[in-house]
């Protein structure tokens, strides 16, 4: 026996009778189909698929495609006009759902708009719910719009109430305007005052490791020699030492790019995080009591036991490493301070803070993804 269709099945085979295909000669007759197609009770998802696959083949700049070339003369004006009619009628017919339509499509219609001059409202729109999904935002299609539009779409995701309960997204956001600004940081046109507007949008509590805006500080650093001291000092200000990864305070140490005192509490911090793992991990084995009479036999170790003492080896290296490369500073700092009869003695707090250890005299070298040149290996 041959089941009945369903009503969604339905809706599916009229959804296919009806899509529009090449057959829509203008934006007019496309539109007057895609209602009656949404009269059916097609998904918002499937709707926003035909209005982006349409508007791509109507406008390729909508479909990433760039290679196309430029009007020139009268023809320049009419086809900016026929770009502003088109996005505009666009923004009206897109399915009002959030994550209905792709980010990516969302910043390249924001892009194509601001071009075209389209009305404020228009881009006002745009921008709007391209914020609301930032988080799902191609970097590459970020890359194509103006910082300052970066800069106001990162501000605008923040204020959204949604973003205090997702903390996922807001995580995204951050890894994503990170990885933005160390793209962005080769342009010698970008100014200080933009770097740190964006930097410091993004909350604290929202990185969960700051890798990536040290990484795109270290690029600004490079780009622009011409920054002074204490312009490097109030960009090292952008992160915290203490989330960044041993990997990344290792290159630090070695930077010579960086001020001399972000090295030090970069230094400092990791010493104090590996310290303190070490003695957290020393407390695993608790109390030992001297054995009387006979010895106790050896207990087997089990694999986490085993892969527990390789990692504490592996730390016990790398605070050796911190520990020579803080001596190396305090003596450099020692000279410096010499020279330019210093206020205070470094000599004196070095000697409290930083002792030389003994484990691992043998400085260990490391590739790290953070070396970009111009450092210390």
């Amino acid at each position: 026996m041959q089941s009945s269709p369903s009503p969604s099945s339905g809706k599916q085979a009229a959804f296919s009778d009806e899509c529009w295909s090449e057959d829509a000669s203008d934006t007019e007759n496309f539109v007057k189909t895609l209602y009656r197609i949404r009269g059916k009770g097609v998904r918002p998802d499937h709707i926003a698929s035909i209005i982006t696959h349409y508007a791509s083949k109507c406008l390729p700049a909508l479909a990433g495609d760039d290679d196309t070339q430029p009007a020139a003369g009268s023809g320049a004006a009419a086809s900016r006009r026929k770009k502003r009619r088109f996005i505009e009628t666009l923004v009206g017919i897109l399915p009002q759902e959030k994550d209905s339509v792709p980010c990516g499509f969302l910043l390249r219609a924001m892009r194509v708009a601001g071009e075209a001059g389209t009305e404020a409202g228009c881009r006002e729109e745009i921008e709007r719910r391209a914020a609301r999904q930032l988080d799902q935002a191609p970097l590459k299609e970020l890359a194509a719009l103006d910082f300052e539009a970066v800069v106001r779409l990162v501000r605008r995701f923040l204020s959204e109430e949604e973003v205090s309960r997702s903390g996922a997204a807001l995580s995204k956001v951050a890894r994503l305007v990170h990885s933005y600004l160390a793209e962005a940081a080769v342009d010698r046109n970008l100014t200080l005052p933009q770097f740190v507007a964006l930097a410091s949008a993004v909350p604290c509590h929202a990185r969960a490791t700051d890798d990536g805006i040290y990484r795109a500080i270290d690029i600004y650093i490079k780009a622009h020699p011409g920054l002074s001291k204490q312009e490097r000092k109030n960009l090292c200000m952008l992160m915290e030492s203490r989330k960044l990864s041993t990997e990344a305070c290792l290159h630090a140490a070695q930077n010579e790019r960086l001020p001399v005192r972000a090295v030090i509490r970069v230094l400092l911090s990791e010493q104090d995080k590996l310290s303190r793992h070490i003695d957290w991990s020393g407390s695993l084995a608790g109390p030992r009591i001297p054995g009387v009479g006979l010895a106790a036999p050896v207990r087997c170790l089990s694999k986490r036991e085993v892969r527990q003492q390789i990692e504490m080896r592996r730390l016990k290296e790398d605070v050796a490493i911190l520990q020579r490369q803080c001596l190396i500073m305090e003596r450099q700092i020692e000279k410096l301070l010499e020279k330019k009869k210093g206020y205070f003695s470094w000599k004196r707090l070095g000697g409290a803070v930083f002792k030389a250890s003994k484990i691992g005299e043998t400085v260990v070298g490391a590739s790290s993804p953070f070396h970009s040149g111009g450092s210390r290996t």
